[in-house]
This record gives structure tokens, sequence and C-alpha cells, in this order.
């Protein structure tokens, strides 16, 4: 054999073997990728769920005040809960959008910049938010409950129900930012983390670096 016919044998070789690399990066891409979209599907499931209930903590909000425009006390408890609906539809809005704009089809690591997207979203402003409005809105819909059923707190003693309502909301929000703190102090920061971005998150990100590391093999 000829050298130049070796040489041309060997870079058809190398041919064959890159295209078999290539290959195999694409359906092992492929395949973690497709599985990073059925991961996310539970959070969008819940998204949407969530997105319902704002829908009808909205409505509900809106026709109680719309009812009682002539009471203050429960005009302000109609807003209040109209106002957490909308905070629900737009955190639901919000996720679903994030999780909505990731290309499955580019590089892996601006998947990996729109999902870290969705988590800084999910930890930093969703995950307090929630814990702040979970704290306050039962005082507003336990007043609209009861007076939906004829009980007006308002005509009974109020500035007693106010006290110990209010107090014990700040007593709860208060109890939630220690513990926040303590656990971060002994060493449960990246668990408290992981809680707030959600599983289906976390799980995604773990294949996306899975699939950065084979990349760089």
């Amino acid at each position: 054999m000829e050298l130049d016919d070796f040489k041309q044998a060997w870079q058809g070789l190398d041919r064959r073997l890159e295209r078999q690399e290539a290959l195999q990066l694409s359906m092992f891409r492929d395949g973690k990728l497709d599985k990073v979209r059925r991961g996310l599907r539970p959070l969008a499931w819940g998204q949407a769920i969530q997105l319902a209930l704002g829908v009808i903590f909205a409505a509900w909000g809106g026709a109680f005040l719309a009812d009682h425009r002539q009471a203050p006390h429960l005009l302000i408890c109609g807003l209040l809960v109209n106002a957490c609906g909308l905070l629900f539809i737009v955190s639901a809005a919000r996720n679903l959008y994030l999780i909505q704009r990731i290309d499955y089809a580019a590089p892996v690591v601006e998947i990996q910049h729109r999902l870290a997207d969705l988590h800084a979203w999910r930890l930093c402003v969703e995950a307090p938010a929630n814990a702040v409005v979970a704290c306050f809105i039962w005082i507003p819909v336990l007043w609209m409950s009861l007076a939906e059923h004829g009980f007006d707190l308002w005509t009974y003693d109020k500035a007693a129900f106010l006290l110990w309502s209010l107090s014990s909301s700040v007593i709860g929000l208060v109890m939630v930012v220690l513990a926040v703190r303590l656990m971060r102090r002994l060493g449960h920061a990246r668990a408290l983390e992981d809680s707030a971005v959600g599983r289906s998150v976390r799980n995604a990100e773990a294949v996306l670096r899975e699939i950065a590391r084979f990349e760089r093999d």
C-alpha cells in the first residue's frame, strides 16, 4: 500500500469515527433533553392549577367587593383577596413563560441560562412572596367567608379580632424568618434553596450538567 493510500484510508477512518461520535453525542443529547422537557411538565401542570386558583380568587374577591361597597372593611377584604388572586396569576404566568421560552435545540449553555432565570425567579421572588402572602391572606379570607354566611366580625369586637389576627400573622412571619436563618446557620441552606426551587428544576439542572460534562469529555 502506498503512503498516500494509507493516509487517505486513515483520514477516512477518522471521519467515520468523528461521525460516529457526533451521532452518539446527538443521541445522548436528544435523550437527555427529552428527559429535561418531560421533567418540567409537572411544574407546568402545577402552575396551570395555580393559574386557575388565581382566577378563582380574583373573581371571588372582585365579586365580593362589588357586593359590599358600602362596608369599607369588607371592601378592603375583597380587594386583598382579589390582589392575591392576581398575584397567583402573575406568578404562574411568569413560571409558564420561563418554561416555554426554553429552546431545547439551542446550545446547552443557553438552555442552562434560561433554566437559571427560572431558578432565580422561584428562589428570589416567588418563594419570599408566597411566604408573606401565606402568613396574612387567611385574615381577609376568613372575614369574607364569615360575612357571606351573615356573620360580620366588624359588628362584634373588631379591635380584639384585628389584634389577634395581625399579631398571629406577624408572629408566623417572624417564625418563618427565624426558621430560615436557623437552617442556614446549621448548614441547610442548600436544602432550603432546593425546596424553594422545586424538584423539577433541580433535576433539569442536574441533567444539563451531565450533558455539558459529556460534551466536554
